[in-house]
């Protein structure tokens, strides 16, 4: 008898052959139907899905991780139930299966998504301290729920219905060296500059709206995050580097953890403030020429 839930599993990939198989096992273990979706690789990904017994589809990307999901809930061939997204780089613990498998057949019609608790792996270890325990939505009934279109910090919005919060964890464990990691932040940090300018000066003047959409923890977060915008460059993310490492008890983590809180926390963010100062210093405070800049160099679109 299959274990399968009446789940479908949605996998956005682009060159993910060093993490494509852990996840697809790992999700065969709910599901029957996966879908990746994916934008062209040029290494074994495509190849990796196919003998998993996935099902791929190719979509170009757009700059966009919102416009890439919500693509493939559009375009996919769904027919299950529930919707779980799921990154390649991420995996359910099989605690976090058992619990699933226990509850998501007999949920009342009044649940329409499950969040659950993120737990993240740097260099191997676990990081237990520092940012507090972060909850996520990720399942969510079909035809309820699609992402936000952020240019970060993209969450699952459901349009009715309650949430349901599961024990068990999911794990963001990427298993690419730290070269890869300053690179891919690199290129994020001109997108987290947007974002916050879009706080700071309300550049699609709709942050009210847009921050009543989303609620729970996702919710506070993006409240808190409109304040820390609001504060001044660069002493911002020293202060955010101290309040995760020092007050937070970061240092617990022991070495990677030091990293983890210096680089994200700290680096990225003092990456983030020097591209905000620089866009200021091109436009100003003028909102038409931040969005025209954002849209001629960068090719973000904040429409």
């Amino acid at each position: 008898m299959s274990n399968s839930l009446n789940l479908s599993v949605i996998i956005l990939t682009f060159n993910e052959e060093i993490h494509l198989r852990r996840c697809l096992e790992n999700a065969r273990q709910i599901s029957d139907h996966v879908f990746v979706v994916d934008c062209f690789s040029t290494d074994r990904t495509v190849e990796i899905a196919h003998e998993l017994g996935a099902q791929v589809f190719q979509h170009h990307w757009e700059n966009n991780y919102a416009k890439q999901f919500n693509w493939a809930l559009q375009n996919l061939p769904i027919r299950t139930d529930w919707i779980l997204r799921l990154d390649a780089d991420e995996y359910l613990f099989p605690e976090t299966i058992a619990e699933l498998r226990q509850v998501l057949p007999d949920l009342p019609q009044e649940i329409t998504s499950l969040s659950l608790p993120l737990a993240r792996i740097w260099m191997g270890r676990k990081m237990r301290y520092g940012t507090g325990r972060i909850i996520l939505k990720r399942f969510f009934r079909n035809g309820i729920g699609h992402i936000e279109e952020r240019l970060m910090d993209e969450h699952v919005v459901t349009t009715s219905g309650n949430d349901l919060c599961l024990r068990g964890e999911f794990a963001d464990d990427n298993l690419n060296d730290l070269s890869w990691w300053t690179r891919k932040h690199v290129d994020y940090a001109v997108r987290e500059a947007g974002d916050l300018l879009n706080l700071e000066f309300n550049l699609l003047g709709n942050t009210e709206e847009a921050l009543s959409q989303v609620t729970g923890q996702a919710g506070t977060k993006r409240r808190k995050k409109l304040h820390y915008a609001k504060l001044p460059l660069f002493w911002r993310s020293f202060a955010y580097f101290i309040y995760r490492y020092f007050l937070r008890g970061g240092f617990l983590d022991g070495r990677e953890g030091f990293l983890w809180h210096f680089l994200q926390g700290f680096w990225y963010r003092t990456l983030v403030d020097a591209k905000v100062l620089e866009i200021k210093k091109a436009c100003g405070s003028d909102p038409e020429k931040i969005k025209a800049l954002l849209q001629e160099k960068y090719h973000i679109s904040l429409h």
